[in-house]
């Protein structure tokens, strides 16, 4: 199994859970966080806005999913044709273990 994580712009987030929604995959864990990248904030006339809003999706799939899922996320958090700084990132870690709290079992990557 892999765990993605992705950062995105507030104002993406929706077209990125509808996306992943209309390929099926509709399990997220959803946050509201500040953050910067490599373009160490926005200057706006005289003010410095040193953090950015972002959301931040974790999303659990199998790992042959993970191309597809990863596809997903590019494809609807990026800005414009080209994209531009600040779009966001994708992290995809190895999980070796979930469970199922209600169902007291564990999860294969092959569910």
């Amino acid at each position: 199994m892999k765990l993605i994580t992705a950062i995105v712009r507030p104002e993406k987030v929706m077209d990125v859970i509808k996306a992943l929604e209309q390929e099926g995959y509709f399990a997220f864990s959803k946050w509201a966080i500040s953050g910067r990248g490599k373009e160490k904030g926005i200057q706006v006339g005289d003010v410095l806005y040193q953090e950015m809003a972002k959301n931040m999706l974790y999303i659990t799939v199998g790992d042959k999913e993970k191309d597809e899922v990863v596809d997903i996320i590019i494809n609807s958090a990026k800005s414009g044709q080209y994209g531009h700084y600040g779009d966001g990132k994708i992290f995809v870690s190895d999980i070796s273990e979930a469970y199922t709290i209600s169902e007291e079992t564990r999860e294969d990557d092959d569910e």
